[in-house]
């Protein structure tokens, strides 16, 4: 049994660097990268699938949906950090760093009101994978990812950090982090994009646009 952590795949505001707002949809290049997820999934053992319900993270969903026939269940929980007022603005316009330790945007989350969420999401992940049998896919967003592996769990080789410090790790559109075993958790494989790399963007597209 497994816990497949995948973040969505690419949108436009990914593309032209938007802070997103929430039903901002696939491109049609996000939907290619969510049907070659769906192709690597298929065999994989997935036997339940949570999602966000953010419009980005519902359609990568579907499509590893319609590939092992498992229904989507959403949950709030998963959404992106919430930025408030800095949601349509281009990246390249703001003057402040949105992902600063210290900031938060007007009308959104700070990092502790989020890094709660994200504790409640992880809570609501452990549940749903003890009454899976067989491999949990979560389908959610860069920074949920982000909270969750610094905080929740252990990459081999590395310290397992106590909160959100530098920049925010990268996870391209529809990469997989695996996560196996039990407490302490710990992640197999991290924000591989392998399934992408025929079109050049297997692990570099970064959280652009969360």
């Amino acid at each position: 049994m497994a816990i497949l952590l995948i973040r969505h795949g690419e949108t436009p505001g990914n593309r032209d660097r938007f802070v997103q707002v929430p039903e901002t949809p696939l491109s049609e290049h996000g939907l290619e990268q969510a049907e070659r997820l769906a192709e690597r999934l298929a065999n994989h053992g997935v036997a339940r699938i949570l999602s966000s319900d953010l419009a980005r993270a519902r359609m990568t969903a579907d499509a590893l949906s319609r590939s092992t026939g498992v229904p989507v269940e959403l949950d709030s929980l998963l959404q992106e950090r919430n930025f408030g007022d800095l949601r349509g603005r281009r990246y390249a316009d703001l003057e402040e760093d949105p992902f600063g330790v210290d900031y938060a945007p007007p009308g959104g989350e700070s990092w502790p009101v989020f890094n709660d969420r994200a504790d409640r999401a992880w809570e609501r992940i452990l549940a749903a994978s003890e009454q899976t049998s067989g491999d949990l896919a979560v389908v959610t967003h860069g920074l949920v990812l982000h909270s969750i592996v610094t905080r929740h769990l252990e990459r081999p080789g590395e310290p397992t950090p106590d909160g959100p410090t530098g920049p925010p790790l990268k996870f391209p559109n529809t990469a997989l982090t695996i996560v196996e075993g039990g407490e302490p958790w710990q992640v197999s494989l991290f924000g591989c994009a392998a399934h992408l790399e025929d079109d050049g963007d297997g692990g570099t597209a970064g959280l652009s646009g969360l």
